[in-house]
């Protein structure tokens, strides 16, 4: 049974609590309406389509119509002329001489075929009996209000009241009921002896209807022609990670993440829609709105969001003008609906571990493959017989220690806790939301005890949300938004470069026994001259905290006039926007003593062997510092912004006729916190769209932005960004209706052209960077370089303060502009049970920001102070599939999910120098692709000649090698290992290949999700501790280098060159496809295990709707071939981060 004006597509989650109300508003407070049936209408209407008319009757009469469509013909031409007639004269005029007749109940009218006389008056003499029964939601197990139940033989029926509950009397010949709700499927129930039935019900055909945010609107995913994915916001609540972008990968198409650190906090991963488009990562990051302006949102609480919008091609992105080329993330946060309040309570409680950790070696490994090296480089062993047995004896724990630092230091699980409380509900006139959320995150480091405060990491986050809505009148609207974020990170102060996990891992086990009676030890080198001992607690024990408050406030203002009293359709919206951050950031620092060890005959008589027998080792302390009192700093920094926009916005439908549109006016001011403080960098724009389709049938949309960059230079700030798509659904088609095996079938085309301003820290790239010499000497500009100042003086010098020009600006310099074109389907199938979404997309992105390289060396120029200019040039292309099952056997219902995105880019213009080998050039390649020398093994012993020379036919590697040693390949064959043999070697580390899998299943209260994610096209090039052992100076040894390093008994099977020193350079500080490590893996991301506990007795008398106890696991298992750290994480330059967790997590929700 159809609805006339179609509702029961409608995907709005929360229609049956909606339903529900306004029945109990029925039930309760409808005393004085006036029966429909007695209303007096004047209708005069030739010629116009049976569905404009029913349109029409109901507007006039207010009732709505219900109808199956292979009962009525709605495009039938017909004409109705009546005046001042009550409803029932009205109706029985429209469907005099027609197959058609009705039936009034309340103010909904069913439209049926007519039964012959002798068939009723048959149908009238049988035998009648009572069936009763309940329509209930299969997912959530509430009653739907205002089901309708239909007898198909009798065309009789009836709807559901209050409590989802119906009556019917039915023959004996009565024996097919249709059961349908507004954005349900419509279910068939075969009546037998029974006489009470439940039917449930699945959401399921509302995709034609659902509603999808798109820049500076929403339209209906019916009539959407562009390239746009929502998630489901479920599986933002049941993920426990902290960060919501880290649940978008596998779960939209199109969205691949990088997550570089697991540290409370600092888990936000790099985003990138449709791979890469720019030359280079930084300037290929989406612009991320949430409710329309631009703000950050990994860090929202998941219960806020109402939806997630992903606008990946031109047409979608246009209205964004110099800021759409890298597509937009559109967040839409949760408002109240009518009804009565609802409270929602979420807590939960998880357990966060490592996924993975580098394994190092203890003291005894550590000490045997240094002294191999020292071998191989026909050096004298650092560590004595006597060393390596004390090691492998572990007998003299204080001079000679084996600590594993990993587990000194690091527990092996921590806590997360996380909650929520929230409200909402309202009347005609107000509507409300409120959230308070909170969520806390201890580290993984262990509390020394002696400690007087928290050493460890930790991150604290408060989220807070007020939503409102007012009808101040019939016509206008009053939008209020008042949100933000307190987030407080924690952490160790740390004295190291890198941070207190890189200083842990690149340490070695001896060089301290830990903290003794409260004392930091750290032991002196005297037993292993040339190592130079490293502890990581002498950079953090006892140093300090250190911790960062971050307090974003947001507020939105909007209003919204109905102008329909002009023009029907007609509305003119107004908002204003403000975001506000301020942080503050502060540091509790002290020295610490450090005590050294040695023993008496050490310091007594240096000269005394460790074996002889008079030798005393009894342990002696010299200190070193002093505990001095807690020195603390402080510092902040703000920023804020300024957002307005102001809309007239049209939308009308004239008979098979569709028509939107918009014009819309943008402004945005922004004051950067750190390098530009209270410098404004502004937008300004204007913005246009035009929708229209026929029937729902031929669709058409063209956008258009017309903005500027205050990025760039006056003249060169404003762009016209124009984009059309064009749509058609061919199940609209008369041929398609006989079938009935294809539910729905959409193509959709787009192109256009957007821009990309996304051009690093430096704002005013049309003029020079100079800098300042302070009188002391330095000077810094903004790329953070330092050097002297200007000299006075010869004998005495003097350096005075000054100014001078480091980088030359170009005024010439304007935004990337990026031409796209995209081509998709939708497909649904099986009454809509199999879906399937295809896309594939082309880019070609122009003026991209780049510094010359081609520089003639008479300038005797560099690169880095030449200006930057429009010369870049990158396509980008690929597809996204999408297929989907969906199915309820009765209470059961099951869903899967699989998707597939690929993205791969190519260089075209780099203004690269032209290499001496073709196969050198980069140009034509993918960005960030690792380039380097292809590994063909390493040189074994039959390589070598008796004197140790390399035997002819092998290339010159222009040093002297030794077995073990990497032999790479001579790609120009010209005998010689040197720069020319440079070339591809792996892939990008932002994979072009993103799978997702997702499965779910619901029966009765149980449920179980899983969501499995997928990369491959990626490698990991390993740097620096990765593929130094000792760190060349003594300091770090993964067990990666000594299990797979060559030996003579291991150089059938090595993967790894022999250890050594001296060709260090040779072997290890060249990129090579040694290094090149496959970054493919699949995980388990998700997993959701759960029981819903309603319509229990004992919860009831408590206020309690519902209750809801989940199990998760967030990154449970991971296959990959690359086993020294997780595989999402990349082996930087810093070496070793935070480590990426995992998580098991017992959560409750409980609904009042």
């Amino acid at each position: 049974m159809k609805n006339h004006i179609q509702l029961e597509r409608f995907n709005f989650s929360n229609l049956r609590l909606i339903a529900a109300f306004v029945v109990l508003f029925v039930h309760l407070f409808f005393v004085s309406v006036v029966n429909a049936q007695t209303q007096q209408l004047t209708i005069q209407q030739q010629n116009i389509s049976l569905e404009a008319l029913l349109s029409i009757i109901e507007k006039e009469g207010k009732v709505v119509f219900f109808y199956i469509d292979k009962d009525i013909n709605i495009s039938q031409k017909v004409s109705l002329s009546v005046k001042n007639q009550p409803l029932t004269k009205v109706l029985d005029e429209l469907f005099k001489n027609t197959q058609n007749d009705y039936r009034i109940d309340g103010k909904q009218i069913y439209i049926t075929k007519k039964t012959p006389a002798k068939e009723t008056k048959n149908a009238s003499e049988k035998i009648r009996r009572k069936v009763t029964g309940k329509v209930l939601d299969v997912q959530t197990g509430e009653p739907l209000v205002g089901a309708n139940v239909w007898v198909k033989e009798s065309n009789t029926g009836t709807i559901t009241d209050i409590n989802g509950e119906f009556s019917l009397n039915i023959s004996s010949d009565d024996r097919n009921v249709n059961v349908s709700y507004l954005g349900y499927e419509r279910k068939d129930i075969v009546i037998n002896d029974q006489s009470t039935y439940n039917v449930f019900l699945s959401q399921s055909s509302s995709f034609l209807e659902e509603v999808i945010v798109v820049g500076y609107g929403s339209q209906t995913k019916s009539t959407l022609t562009g390239a746009v994915t929502s998630i489901d916001t479920e599986a933002l609540v049941n993920s426990p990670n902290s960060s919501v972008a880290n649940v978008l990968s596998g779960k939209v198409t199109g969205i691949s993440t990088v997550q570089s650190s697991g540290q409370p906090g600092k888990e936000d991963p790099a985003i990138y829609v449709r791979g890469l488009g720019s030359l280079s990562p930084g300037a290929s990051s989406p612009l991320i709105l949430v409710d329309g302006v631009e703000r950050p949102f990994s860090q929202m609480d998941p219960n806020e969001i109402e939806s997630i919008s992903v606008l990946k091609d031109a047409s979608a992105t246009a209205v964004f003008g110099v800021r759409g080329a890298n597509g937009v993330i559109m967040v839409t946060t949760r408002r109240g609906k009518k009804g009565a309040a609802k409270i929602s309570v979420t807590s939960s409680v998880g357990l966060q571990m490592p996924t993975r950790v580098l394994e190092t070696a203890d003291s005894y490994t550590y000490a045997t493959i240094h002294n191999e090296m020292r071998a191989n480089d026909n050096g004298v062993p650092v560590f004595s017989d006597y060393v390596l047995e004390r090691f492998r004896l572990k007998d003299e724990p204080i001079m000679f220690p084996d600590v594993n630092w990993t587990d000194y230091i690091m527990n092996k699980s921590s806590m997360q806790t996380q909650h929520n409380v929230n409200i909402s509900g309202g009347s005609d006139d107000v509507k409300y939301f409120v959230s308070l959320g909170l969520l806390y995150q201890n580290g993984l480091f262990k509390q020394f005890p002696e400690l007087d405060y928290d050493n460890n990491y930790n991150y604290r986050r408060y989220n807070y949300r007020t939503n409102l809505d007012l009808n101040i009148t019939k016509t206008t609207t009053l939008n209020i938004g008042i949100g933000g974020i307190v987030g407080d990170i924690r952490e160790p102060y740390n004295t190291y470069t890198h941070g207190p996990w890189y200083s842990m891992l690149i340490t070695q086990p001896f060089s301290s026994p830990g903290i003794i009676d409260g004392k930091l030890i750290k032991n002196d080198n005297i037993f292993f001259q040339g190592i130079q001992l490293v502890t990581p607690l002498e950079h953090h024990y006892g140093r300090g905290t250190q911790s960062s408050v971050n307090n974003r406030a947001n507020f939105d203002l909007s209003l919204k006039q109905d102008l329909s009293f002009l023009t029907k359709g007609l509305s003119f919206e107004v908002k204003g926007a403000y975001n506000t951050t301020y942080q503050f950031d502060k540091v509790y620092q002290r020295n610490i003593e450090i005590h050294t060890p040695y023993y008496t005959s050490t310091l007594k008589d240096p000269g005394l062997e460790l074996t002889d027998p008079n030798f005393d080792k009894t342990i002696v302390y010299r200190v070193e510092g002093i505990n001095s009192q807690v020195h603390y700093r402080e510092s902040n920094s703000k920023a804020r912004n300024w957002y307005f926009e102001s809309s007239l916005r049209y939308n009308r439908k004239f008979g098979d006729h569709n028509l939107g549109g918009v014009v819309l006016y943008t402004q945005n001011k922004r004051y950067y916190p750190q390098q530009y403080p209270e410098l404004p960098t502004a937008y300004v724009g204007l913005v246009g769209r035009l929708t229209y389709d026929y029937r729902s049938k031929y669709l058409t949309e063209f956008n258009v932005g017309y903005n500027g960059s205050e990025n760039f230079a006056p003249g060169k700030r404003f762009g016209l960004f124009p984009a059309g798509s064009l749509g058609y659904v061919l199940t609209e088609e008369s041929f398609m209706k006989e079938q009935n095996i294809i539910d729905y079938f959409k193509v959709r085309a787009s192109l256009g052209l957007v821009g990309n301003d996304n051009i690093g820290n430096f704002r005013y790239l049309y003029l020079q960077d100079s800098y300042m010499v302070d009188v002391a000497g330095t000077y810094h500009d903004s790329r953070g370089n330092y050097g002297g100042g200007y000299n006075f003086g010869y004998d005495n010098a003097n350096l005075m303060l000054g100014a001078k020009e480091n980088r030359i600006g170009n005024p010439n310099i304007t935004w990337e502009k990026s031409f796209k074109q995209n081509l998709g389907l939708d497909l649904y199938v099986l009454d809509n049970r199999l879906k399937f979404t295809v896309d594939l997309f082309k880019e070609s992105r122009r003026d991209i920001l780049i510094n010359r390289l081609t520089i003639p060396l008479l300038t005797n120029l560099t690169s880095d102070i030449l200006p930057v200019v429009n010369l870049g040039k990158v396509n980008n292309k690929g597809y996204e599939i999408e297929v989907e099952w969906n199915q309820t056997i009765d209470n059961f219902n099951y869903w899967i999910n699989a998707n597939v995105s690929y993205a791969k880019n190519k260089i075209i213009y780099m203004d690269e120098i032209e290499p001496n080998e073709a196969y050198m050039a980069r140009t034509g390649r993918s960005v960030g692709e690792q380039f380097g020398y292809i590994a063909e093994g390493f040189y074994n012993n039959n390589d070598f000649d008796n004197q140790g020379n390399l035997i002819s036919g092998l290339p010159d590697p222009i040093i002297k090698v030794y077995p073990g040693d990497v032999k790479f390949k001579d790609l120009n064959n010209d005998d010689i290992i040197d720069s020319d043999d440079q070339t591809f070697i792996g892939y990008s580390d932002i994979p072009q290949y993103i799978f997702g899998f997702n499965h779910g299943l619901k029966y009765k209260g149980f449920h179980v999700h899983f969501n499995w994610i997928g990369a491959t096209n990626r490698n990991l090039l390993l740097v620096d501790d990765f593929r130094k052992p000792f760190r060349l100076a003594g300091v770090s040894l993964l067990m990666y280098h000594v299990n797979e390093r060559w030996t003579p008994e291991t150089a059938e099977t090595a993967t790894f060159p022999r250890i050594t020193s001296n060709n260090a350079d040779y072997n290890y500080n060249r990129n090579s496809s040694l290094f090149v490590k496959d970054g493919s893996y699949i995980r388990l991301k998700n997993l959701t295990i759960g029981y819903d506990i309603k319509k229990n007795r004992f919860l009831s008398q408590l206020g309690i709707s519902k209750l809801t106890i989940n199990l998760t696991g967030y990154n449970l298992l991971t296959f990959d071939k690359f086993n020294l750290i997780d595989p999402e994480n990349t082996p930087t330059n810093t070496g070793y981060a935070y480590p990426i967790t995992k998580m098991y997590n017992l959560g409750v929700n409980i609904n009042f």
